[in-house]
């Protein structure tokens, strides 16, 4: 679903919320006047594959024949919840709350026990539990079921950038008027033995609260930080070029210049990217120079990418758990040219990183009129499963 489409709505107003009253309806009466910029991340849950029990942390009934992505996403959530409180989402209706999931892989295994049970013996023996996601928008249906999330229910699968235009797009949402609350975040699932990327597969979730941050503070709730994110297309055949890391960190700085960032702010940068033509361009303009003279906090980390959406989320979640509070991008792209950045500001930001004096402090720059600067922040986690440690 595109940024347009998601971002249809109502502009809104920018105006204050007014103090909240005493009971359940008055807050919900308050959280509609609440302006959805200046959104936090209040809450963040991370899932590994490795040693998950969807009976420990889910329940022992109703959660048997989901996939394992979307199992991993609705542990992912709960904790998220957990952690933003129990009326995170109580506060407004439920024609008021959103999701986002991005994903690469979530289908791929169903996928082929599916085809093996129509090549060996007929469509007839699917099953009818699993058969229904076959169609990877179901994948995140269970939590909009349990949750009561009926603003919209959004599921992205471009290479790699998947959760975070998950990220970028519900926030898009929440600021024209969609929804008060999202969910937003990425989950994947091992791929099958011999499928491209199967040694590098990713295999859990990274789910994050986000609301607006009056109402954060009227919870008494920390915000853990905020996000922005940026995407963007680089041609493979033009990173293949001479001209490949030029026209990468050309990219960049309009993305990073979009967000907010000053150059002259220092800044941890993370490249979860892959050894394509693509993320070598991507990883050649990661220098001072190429990015406009924008001073760096030391040397920028290069992940290997893995074979799915999950990564460059785990790690938008590492650097809001980082203690210096450093404004920190995330920068990833796919060998198809999908790319995108993400701008972290850790901890109780009160403002845009690196926005201009005078700017609304939930307004992202760059961003269509009315869009938030953001969200963001818990414990790191590495969602990809090497081959090593599966």
């Amino acid at each position: 679903m595109s940024d347009a489409r998601a971002a249809a709505g109502p502009r809104m107003a920018t105006k204050a919320a007014p103090p909240r009253r005493a009971g359940g309806e008055a807050n919900k009466e308050a959280a509609r006047d609440e302006p959805a910029v200046g959104l936090v991340v209040t809450g963040i849950g991370t899932v590994g594959a490795d040693g998950f029990d969807f009976r420990t942390a889910l329940g022992r009934h109703g959660y048997k024949y989901l996939p394992a992505a979307s199992q991993y996403f609705l542990a992912a959530a709960k904790r998220a919840l957990a952690q933003a409180g129990p009326d995170a989402l109580e506060a407004v209706g439920p024609e008021e709350r959103g999701a986002a999931v991005g994903t690469n892989s979530a289908a791929v295994a169903l996928h082929h026990t599916m085809d093996r049970t129509v090549t060996a013996t007929g469509a007839a023996d699917l099953s009818p539990v699993t058969a229904p996601y076959f169609s990877i928008n179901l994948f995140g249906s269970r939590l909009a079921t349990e949750h009561d999330l009926k603003g919209f229910n959004l599921t992205f699968t471009s290479p790699r950038v998947a959760g975070l235009e998950a990220l970028q797009t519900g926030q898009r949402a929440l600021a024209t008027g969609r929804a008060r609350r999202l969910l937003a975040g990425a989950t994947e699932e091992a791929l099958p033995d011999g499928e491209p990327g199967a040694d590098t597969s990713e295999a859990g979730a990274v789910a994050l609260v986000l609301e607006p941050e009056p109402a954060a503070r009227s919870r008494g709730v920390a915000a853990l930080g905020r996000v922005g994110v940026r995407s963007f297309f680089l041609p493979p055949k033009a990173a293949a070029s001479a001209e490949g890391a030029e026209h990468a960190a050309a990219l960049l700085r309009d993305a990073l210049d979009a967000l907010g960032h000053r150059p002259d702010r220092p800044l941890a940068v993370t490249a979860v990217l892959d050894g394509s033509p693509v993320g070598e361009a991507m990883a050649a303009a990661l220098d001072e120079k190429a990015l406009g003279g924008r001073a760096l906090a030391g040397k920028p980390e290069r992940v290997p990418a893995g074979a799915g959406a999950l990564e460059p989320v785990a790690r938008v979640a590492a650097a809001l758990a980082a203690p210096d509070g450093h404004p920190h991008a995330v920068v990833t792209a796919a060998a198809e040219g999908n790319a995108a950045v993400c701008l972290i500001t850790p901890g109780d930001a009160n403002a845009v990183p690196g926005a201009p004096a005078g700017t609304d402090a939930g307004v992202m720059p760059g961003a269509p009129a009315e869009a938030d600067a953001g969200a963001g922040s818990e414990q790191p986690m590495s969602g990809r499963r090497r081959a090593s440690d599966r």
